[in-house]
């Protein structure tokens, strides 16, 4: 696989080729992955799989018309052709009089924050194929668990580069270590019941163990075994970590530039107001060394740094590339993400919701009759108008007190309203792209299948 530099070098002569070539902008992106795949299953080797990919995007401007393309053919007389291609479809693309390179004093310029995204130790096929095997066996060792979907393990290594005719030129490195396992437990009589656990890294040495992550998914599917029904009516739902972040990506999708500028967005007129309860706080921080979605610059070449999205529980930021931003009178976030394809849409980097303040026992100590979401299900959310209802499993809440699984049942409400009734416990860890603690929102309804 390339260097950073040499993928650096990649896009950079491909933009001075399409500026020679007649365009008056351009940027260009090239993207290399190597990685390595296995799985297992009932402690037989099931598949193993390397991919390897090196791809390079190309957008270009002739005034206020615009065109991209992208390839994996790297060979000189294919980029020539790409070139070629993209200024001729730009020259009969239609005018649009937000399209545009980011804004040249902005960009990122001196040495990028050292955010310690590689790992130099790449395992064996045969190491993999132990890890596993070792998640499978713990999974398969808890009490309860009668039969296996397998386990797996994936190591990978990315380079991400991107170069613009305007004075940008940049790229990192990144690699990825992940582990997972799934079981069933129960029988043809009581029927089966299926969880997992999984866990990702950019550091070999940071990954859980097999054991441990065997033993989380075993008893996780243990633990559902014989869902009974829930009540129907209004009552408290609290959602466990792993499904809770899903809450923040509805959010994200509503404050992006795109979204406000388009007027599809819930939170259309919310900028400076109270969108979360009092002491409710959500953080970008893409500078979190070996985080999942650290990085040092973002698709435009515009510097990143922490940020608060909503501070205190009010809305402090849009998430604004440049054609939303110049769209929108204002001035790009640093939240510019992009593929090979196409222009930059936005994203957060290591997004979070800090903790709260109460232990996740004392969260749901007085409620009476409630739920704990441990699934979601389906896709019920209206980004216009915050409607929300998704089908769910998880375990009743009787007394204060974690009670029996449950299954079949919806959760439903308004976003708008659950952001507002939102209390965060105080178990916030840093184990995916989006962290939430515990958290609870009063008031949803909740309705039996």
């Amino acid at each position: 696989m390339l260097t950073p530099d040499q993928a650096r070098d990649r896009a950079a002569d491909i933009v001075a080729r399409a500026v020679r070539a007649g365009a008056d902008a351009a940027d260009a992106v090239f993207a290399a992955d190597a990685s390595l795949d296995l799985s297992v299953r009932l402690g037989a080797l099931e598949d193993v799989g390397r991919s390897e990919s090196e791809e390079l995007g190309l957008r270009v401007f002739v005034g206020q018309r615009s065109a991209s393309v992208s390839t994996s053919d790297l060979s000189t007389d294919a980029t020539n052709a790409l070139v070629d291609r993209a200024v001729a479809m730009a020259r009969e693309a239609p005018e649009d009089r937000w399209a545009g390179l980011a804004p040249q004093d902005r960009l990122m310029h001196g040495a990028p924050p050292l955010l310690d995204l590689a790992d130099g130790d790449e395992p064996t096929p045969a190491e993999l194929r132990e890890w596993a095997l070792a998640a499978e066996d713990a999974a398969r060792a808890v009490p309860g668990v009668t039969n296996s979907e397998g386990g797996g393990a994936s190591a990978s290594r990315s380079i991400w580069a991107l170069a613009t005719s305007h004075g940008f030129a940049g790229a990192y490195a990144a690699t990825a270590y992940s582990l997972s396992a799934s079981v069933l437990a129960g029988d043809a009589a009581t029927g089966m019941e299926r969880d997992y656990a999984h866990h990702a890294a950019r550091k070999r040495a940071h990954l859980d163990s097999p054991d441990a992550i065997g033993r989380r998914a075993g008893e996780r599917a243990v633990a559902r075994r014989n869902p009974g029904r829930v009540a129907s009516g209004p009552m408290p739902v609290v959602f466990d970590p792993r499904v809770g972040s899903s809450l923040l990506s509805h959010l994200t999708g509503a404050i992006s530039g795109q979204a406000i500028a388009r007027k599809t967005s819930f939170l259309l007129d919310a900028l400076g107001t109270q969108v979360f309860a009092g002491g409710v706080s959500i953080c970008d921080d893409p500078h979190r060394p070996h985080g999942l979605r650290s990085r040092p610059f973002d698709g435009e070449g515009l510097p990143v740094s922490p940020v608060a999205i909503v501070e205190n529980g009010m809305l402090e930021t849009w998430l604004l590339d440049s054609g939303s931003a110049r769209q929108l009178g204002l001035e790009p976030t640093g939240h510019a993400a992009r593929g090979v394809g196409g222009g930059p849409g936005v994203s957060p980097s290591n997004l979070y919701m800090a903790a709260g303040i109460v232990p996740v026992a004392t969260l749901i100590a007085d409620i009476a009759d409630g739920v704990y979401v441990t699934e979601l299900i389906g896709q019920g959310i209206n980004g216009v108008t915050g409607d929300y209802s998704r089908g769910a499993a998880g375990f009743r809440i009787v007394g204060g007190q974690i009670a029996g699984p449950v299954a079949e049942f919806t959760v439903a409400g308004n976003l708008k309203d659950m952001f507002l009734a939102l209390t965060p416990a105080n178990d916030l860890e840093f184990r995916h792209g989006i962290n939430v603690p515990t958290v609870r929102v009063d008031g949803m309804t909740v309705a039996s299948g």
